[in-house]
């Protein structure tokens, strides 16, 4: 179980995780702390890396804050494919390291930094060709295992297996025999990736970081050509305030030139955003045991277990809309679902898609490549003295990145700082995890849950699940299901709130679960239980709490809206008819 704060290490001498929590009174503290005092590092940026850069840096013993403009993981953080991949298309373009230093990080998070967050997945990948094509692609699926296996890949995840048709078709009957000449099965792992952001967030805040969401950076602090801090605004209140830091990272990902712009103008990182659309289907639409990539055109199509869901991605398009709120477009679903219905022997329809969803990448651009070619590597840059710029890369190197941001912060620190040891460092939950899991039946038993609910629970909070379900014991009808999300108990809704920095019911509807995706309704019929709920640790009034629920269903009918416009342009407008209920600035404003 989770110790209390303040306690670095178990019994073993192993580091673990202080329990901390991020609701409306730590969030003030934070401001509070931010605006009082000088910090080595200030993070901008609450997605993957901006938490990650928190993370390595204040685990090295420096004093950190990170401010995020909306919520944590609320970008392109949250909206991935939800995959810790090695990247097998990067191997057909020879780029072996990419894919050993993804891998490497695979392994870490199954088996050492997040056990209760990342988990095995395998996928089916249908050959279309005799001959030549099993064993190009076998070879490089072999490839991908020795990389694997000598990176220490354990956990359930076994090599790769060669199939008939028939064995093919025995693991997911909802193929189309004619469409396929075999296949191969590998395996690689899976993430709810805003789940990972925040716990990453709480792991960061546990070693002492000063975190907050819902604060915009409005511009720098400099002390002639030196970056000496941030002026920010806290969207909630409408306070401004100066935060001073010696060194200042921005992890903005898509926003990165919004940043650059601060210093003087472009500057020398280029990022190209590229959009990547999802389709969530219901699990019974298509039968299989397996995932399934597909090879398409431009790129890769997955189609990726998802509790009682698919997801079926992705798109790879150019984007210079607003990046907030990228909208999915008519032409993209349509393109996902004839992508997938190649190989279907009943086709999907968009009567069929339960959910849509959209983010983007942030890609480090030539001046006229496509975004598909673009660079999924990452780079540094130290433009001015005071400011390190980290942008590119990939979700699941998002820790090497931070490492490498944080030893640029070195740089510009006296003193000597010490090396990164995230590669040792469990993540919050992580402690006692697999005991717990192993005692599932007794804790079953002991709360009254259904062991299905408390695997539930463990895999989305690990240790932090004693938590969960003292609120439940204090108060059991927190044990009951919400009403239009089944699949979550009231008690997360109010966790998410008084422990996991939930501001608003988009937070708790969208990133702390996915009702938003997984429900036909998209949330709506949830989202007044919900705003209940939230009223107590948010202290709410009955208006507040009716405006939250009206803002929300505006942007549901927006989306769907969105997703009949035929072009980018016409659904992104259509998308930006429903404000999100805390504005950023704009102007001279930058979001995080």
């Amino acid at each position: 179980m989770p110790r209390p704060a303040g306690s670095n290490h178990s019994g073993r001498g192993e580091p673990v995780i202080p329990t901390t929590r991020l609701g409306p009174a730590e969030r003030a503290a934070a401001l509070a702390a931010l605006a009082a005092a000088e910090h080595q590092v200030l993070v901008i940026g609450g997605g993957v890396v901006g938490a990650g850069v928190a993370l390595d840096a204040v685990s090295r013993g420096l004093t950190v804050g990170l401010v995020e403009a909306r919520d944590f993981g609320s970008g392109t953080s949250s909206r991935s494919s939800k995959l810790i991949h090695g990247g097998l298309r990067y191997l057909e373009q020879r780029n072996f390291a990419l894919v050993r230093e993804a891998l490497a990080e695979r392994s870490l998070l199954l088996r050492r930094l997040a056990p209760h967050l990342v988990r095995p997945v395998s996928f089916l990948l249908p050959l279309t060709h005799y001959g030549w094509e099993r064993a190009y692609l076998g070879a490089g699926v072999g490839i991908y295992d020795v990389l694997g296996f000598s990176l220490g890949q354990t956990r359930g995840l076994p090599g790769h297996r060669q199939l008939t048709r028939r064995g093919a078709l025995k693991l997911a009957p909802a193929l189309d025999r004619s469409a396929f000449t075999g296949a191969l099965l590998y395996w690689d792992a899976q993430v709810d990736d805003a789940r990972y952001v925040l716990t990453l967030v709480r792991t960061a805040a546990g070693y002492g970081a000063q975190v907050a969401s819902r604060t915009q950076v409005t511009g720098l602090l400099r002390e002639g050509a030196r970056v000496t801090g941030v002026r920010a605004v806290d969207l909630e209140t409408g306070a401004e305030l100066e935060i001073r830091a010696q060194q200042v990272v921005n992890a903005t990902g898509v926003w990165t030139d919004e940043i650059q712009e601060m210093v003087g103008g472009r500057g020398s990182i280029n990022v190209r955003a590229s959009k990547g659309v999802h389709l969530v289907v219901p699990r019974d639409r298509i039968q299989s045991s397996t995932g399934i990539i597909l090879r398409t055109p431009v790129s890769v199509l997955f189609v990726i277990p998802w509790g009682r869901h698919w997801i079926i991605g992705t798109t790879d398009t150019d984007w210079a809309l607003d990046k907030a709120h990228p909208a999915a477009s008519r032409t993209d679903i349509e393109y996902l679902l004839g992508q997938v219905n190649r190989i279907l022997a009943v086709p999907l329809t968009a009567d069929d898609v339960q959910g849509v969803y959209a983010g983007l990448r942030p890609l480090l651009a030539g001046e006229s490549e496509s975004t598909s070619r673009l660079s999924r590597e990452h780079t540094v840059a130290h433009p001015v003295p005071g400011l390190v710029m980290i942008a590119g890369g990939k979700y699941t190197t998002y820790r090497v990145m931070a490492k490498d941001a944080v030893d640029a912060v070195a740089h510009g620190l006296d003193g000597k700082v010490a090396p990164s040891c995230t590669d040792v460092l469990p993540l919050a939950g992580a402690d006692g995890y697999a005991a717990l899991w192993n005692n599932r039946h007794a804790l079953s038993r002991a709360s009254g849950l259904h062991v299905a609910r408390i695997e539930h629970l463990l895999g989305r909070y690990g240790s932090m699940i004693s938590e969960l379900l003292a609120m439940i014991a204090a108060e059991p009808g927190l044990g009951r299901p919400l009403a239009g999300a089944d699949d979550y108990l009231r008690a997360e809704v109010v966790y998410a709130a008084s422990h996991e920095g939930a501001r608003h019911l988009d937070d708790v509807l969208a990133r702390r679960t996915r009702a938003s995706v997984e429900t036909w309704d998209r949330g709506v019929l949830a989202a007044e239980e919900a705003a209940t709920l939230l009223a107590g640790p948010l202290r709410w009034r009955p208006r507040q709490a009716a405006r939250e629920v009206e803002h929300y269903r505006a942007r549901v009918a927006a989306e769907r809206a969105s997703q009949e416009a035929g072009t980018d342009q016409a659904a992104d407008a259509i998308r930006l008819g429903a404000p999100d209920i805390v504005p950023v600035l704009h102007g001279d404003g930058v979001t995080a």
